[in-house]
């Protein structure tokens, strides 16, 4: 089992120092704060399926809230680095499983001519549903692992306080275990241990009447997207990725990011396959700084966290022509 000892770097600029207020800034990470990166299979006998995963720990011994992140088609565990450094330096423990059926052997091991039919191909039922099986399995052995005296994550979680995450086949993951109905299936695939999702990239359901779908989530969710977000292998237009945050009910507290000129790939930290799609830095730090105060308003109660995000702070994360709205429930 081996250890990456990573310090955070200081490129992400805190946003105090932007003329914010400095008593709260989620993108305020102290240097002194290093994470550890572990990898581990985990063996779900049920299904005779081995779930891979990437574990970045923070720089503490008290039990932390866990952040899932599940990876988009043809992606693995080892991608979104620049989440799971920015989360653990927070405080989390992040957690990347990687999805077998739909993972990046469905390219690697594919002729170069052969790779779009099979992630296309990949982008199935079947899979889906592994990867919404994939997300308690994944809950459950972090458990026991946490009741493990001689496993390296003995007492480090604290499995009452969840967060759910994924871009694009990882956003339909996210939105399948955290609410989202599936026709006459209902929302069977709910895990009640998720107290808060976010969704990057997030799709309207393939079938049936999308008030019905998310009429049924009862957890905070944030969504984020982009003006160009759209992708080679499905067809959903960003009107449809849009769509998402008017159907949620409004007895949750919903959020919506919609980040001007983000293509698809603007969520992830993979090298681009156009010149078209050039980054822009603002994105990461916006997607930064509003998921961490997501999780710290939802996961941890702070208050102040939720005052950003419903103040000036927010706002202040972005660019004039990013898109960003909310809704709170009245108490």
């Amino acid at each position: 089992m081996k250890y990456l000892v990573i310090p955070i770097c200081a490129a992400i600029v805190s946003l105090s120092s932007a003329g914010q207020s400095a008593d709260y800034d989620p993108l305020r990470i102290s240097t002194r704060n290093k994470i550890k990166i572990v990898d581990f299979d985990i063996q779900d006998s049920k299904r005779e399926r081995v779930i891979p995963i990437r574990v970045y720990l923070p720089n503490s011994n008290e039990p932390a809230a866990v952040v899932l992140f599940s990876h988009g088609l043809g992606g693995s565990r080892n991608g979104n680095k620049y989440l799971g450094d920015h989360w653990a330096g927070r405080g989390y423990v992040v957690v990347f499983p990687q999805h077998h059926g739909s993972d990046d052997a469905v390219w690697k091991d594919a002729k170069p001519l052969q790779r779009f039919g099979a992630l296309k191909k990949a982008a199935s039922l079947t899979n889906t549903l592994d990867r919404y099986k994939d997300i308690p399995a994944v809950l459950d052995q972090l458990n026991r692992w946490n009741r493990d005296a001689g496993h390296a994550l003995f007492r480090r979680i604290d499995i009452s306080k969840v967060g759910m995450s994924g871009h694009s086949y990882g956003a339909i993951t996210t939105q399948g275990v955290s609410g989202q109905s599936a026709g006459r299936l209902g929302a069977r695939y709910t895990d009640k241990r998720i107290d808060a999702a976010l969704a990057m990239s997030p799709s309207p359901p393939r079938l049936g009447d999308p008030k019905q779908a998310f009429g049924s989530v009862t957890i905070p969710w944030m969504l984020m997207t982009g003006t160009k977000d759209t992708s080679p292998i499905t067809t959903t237009t960003v009107d449809q990725r849009m769509s998402v945050y008017s159907h949620l009910p409004d007895s949750i507290n919903r959020y919506q990011l919609v980040l001007h000129d983000a293509h698809h790939s603007a969520f992830s930290d993979a090298q681009l396959r156009t010149r078209r799609e050039q980054r822009n830095p603002n994105h990461h730090r916006a997607i930064l700084a509003l998921s961490t105060a997501f999780w710290d308003a939802h996961l941890l109660g702070d208050s102040e966290a939720q005052e950003w995000l419903q103040g000036a702070g927010a706002r202040g994360a972005l660019e004039a022509k990013d898109g960003w709205q909310m809704h709170a429930p009245q108490k």
